[in-house]
């Protein structure tokens, strides 16, 4: 008969049964020596030996596996329930070990994760710090340069004093871009950033928008297009103000990255979803490598971060993005490839 050790019942009544059987043997062989009939003194003594075996053992082994174990089991259970607290009883029952080995493993590899979490954690929040310790660094030092420059002398020489102050303006705005960039993530992640969602036209939105970049494009000679003839307005439900953040962000992005001599061009399409409107801004501009894609909605992530400073920005505009987007309950995808162009797209609730 197989037995586990932490079944007290089942190794307690294998336990007294033995010796129940034992005491027969000794018993037999001492009273055959004395009697004739011994069968009714022999099973009597053997009873009596097992019932008093097979208490006294059930309650020794209980008490040894309950007081070992028990101390184990509560620890796990009031940290796996910290508010709570531990209000329960210790059962013992067959899987008591069991039981209690596989709580510990289901505890171990629970704190395993929590751990690696805030590694990563730790990991970001590094690699965050340093990221805006960066970018924040190129625009002070610079201001710190012109600003020298004038006190030692340039302030009285026409020829460059205006010019570095326009610097020195320029660089600050990039500062103020960073931080405001900051507080917009930090106001969307923490929820204080309330949406003013109301019904609005998005094609009149675009064209809007369209217009607003309408110098930045022709500086590249970049044309931007609404796809097909579309008469009447496309309603959605939306923080207009929020959407139109999104739109400034894609389309600056499809124009910074298009170095094609001819034929550069940025389009905006809109697709009925039944109940979402999805708008796809494409370009064909030098693509994202594979790689890169599931990384570029991250902040301060640049898939050529010397090309990118060039351009200008604050490495934050995606991130933004993916935030307004998110805060709307809808979804954004990306899809490019390098040297064809790329392709952003977010759905938004119809209206």
């Amino acid at each position: 008969m197989r037995f586990k050790f932490s079944d007290p019942k089942a190794f307690s009544f294998t336990s007294a049964l033995l010796i129940g059987l034992v005491s027969i043997i000794v018993s037999s062989i001492l009273l055959l020596t004395h009697l004739n009939n011994v069968f009714i003194e022999v099973v009597g003594i053997g009873v009596l030996v097992f019932l008093f075996s097979y208490f006294f053992l059930y309650k020794v082994v209980e008490s040894f596996i309950y007081d070992k174990i028990k101390i184990i089991y509560k620890t796990i259970h009031s940290l796996k329930r910290p508010k709570e607290g531990d209000k329960s009883k210790l059962v013992i029952t067959s899987d008591t070990l069991e039981m209690v080995n596989r709580q510990v493993l289901e505890w171990g590899e629970s704190k395993a994760r929590e751990i690696e979490e805030l590694q990563n954690l730790a990991k970001y929040r590094k690699e965050y710090i340093g990221n805006v310790s960066h970018e924040l660094k190129t625009p002070i030092f610079n201001m710190q340069g012109y600003v020298l420059t004038l006190l030692d002398g340039g302030l009285e020489d026409p020829t460059i004093n205006k010019e570095y102050l326009l610097r020195t303006e320029k660089s600050i705005n990039r500062m103020i871009a960073i931080v405001e960039d900051l507080e917009a993530i930090s106001q969307l992640e923490s929820g204080e950033l309330k949406l003013n969602t109301t019904k609005f036209d998005i094609i009149s939105l675009a064209r809007d928008v369209i217009e607003f970049l309408e110098i930045k494009s022709q500086r590249k000679n970049i044309e931007i297009t609404i796809a097909g003839a579309l008469e009447k307005p496309l309603f959605v439900r939306a923080d207009k103000e929020r959407i139109r953040q999104v739109f400034i962000n894609l389309i600056e992005n499809s124009i910074k990255y298009n170095f094609r001599q001819s034929d550069a061009n940025t389009q905006i399409s809109f697709f009925d979803m039944d109940e979402n409107i999805l708008v796809e801004i494409a370009d064909n501009g030098v693509g994202i490598a594979q790689q890169d894609l599931g990384r570029i909605f991250e902040r301060f992530y640049r898939t050529d971060k010397g090309r990118s400073r060039e351009q200008g920005g604050t490495g934050l505009g995606l991130a933004i993005v993916k935030h307004i987007i998110e805060a709307h309950e809808q979804t954004i995808s990306v899809r490019s490839w390098p040297g064809i162009g790329t392709t952003f797209g977010f759905t938004l609730r119809k209206g």
